[in-house]
């Protein structure tokens, strides 16, 4: 800031309000997690979609943690989620839409859009009954930020799920699927 000041840099004296300030134990990607969930970081970006971001992935492996039959990974169990209208939360890296397999990027459009019509249908539905319902949260994980990167390695699809789906933690993953992870990385 200094030098801006000395040499007359408009732009980053216009733009002083966007810096902040915060420690690290490292300069390396990894400590980016660390600077995030820093309370005094966390309130200034919390309307950012970084910061949504990595709430949401720790809330995703808090439930992995605690309540694992309402936190799935991979294409075939959040396929299955949606088909049981279970997601409350949607997590693509977007490695997924930017794959060179056009089939896959394809198979992953129309989950997002069945995801969405799902969510939809059911506000309708819900509506008559006259019962309150929230619509899915669907996020696009960067690759190039450190939260993405960890979904990255989930297979790059992850959800939460409104309830817990016990007969989906029995399902076996296939060859597919991990064929399908390993695109991803």
């Amino acid at each position: 800031m200094d030098y801006a000041d000395k040499h007359g840099n408009k732009i980053i004296l216009e733009s002083r309000s966007k810096f902040l300030l915060a420690h690290a134990s490292s300069g390396f990607k990894h400590a980016l997690k660390e600077v995030l969930l820093d309370p005094c970081v966390a309130a200034r970006l919390a309307d950012t979609k970084a910061q949504s971001e990595v709430k949401a992935l720790n809330m995703f492996y808090e439930l992995m943690a605690t309540d694992a039959a309402r936190a799935f990974y991979g294409y075939k169990h959040v396929k299955m989620a949606n088909e049981h209208s279970a997601i409350d939360t949607l997590m693509l890296s977007d490695s997924l839409f930017r794959s060179n397999d056009i089939q896959l990027r394809k198979k992953f459009v129309e989950l997002v859009d069945s995801v969405k019509a799902q969510a939809s249908f059911e506000k309708k539905l819900v509506l008559v009954i006259t019962r309150i319902f929230q619509g899915v949260t669907v996020l696009i994980f960067s690759s190039m930020h450190v939260s993405g990167e960890q979904l990255s390695a989930l297979s790059g699809v992850a959800a939460i799920l409104r309830f817990p789906l016990h007969e989906l933690e029995d399902e076996e993953m296939s060859d597919n699927e991990e064929d399908m992870s390993a695109l991803t990385n």
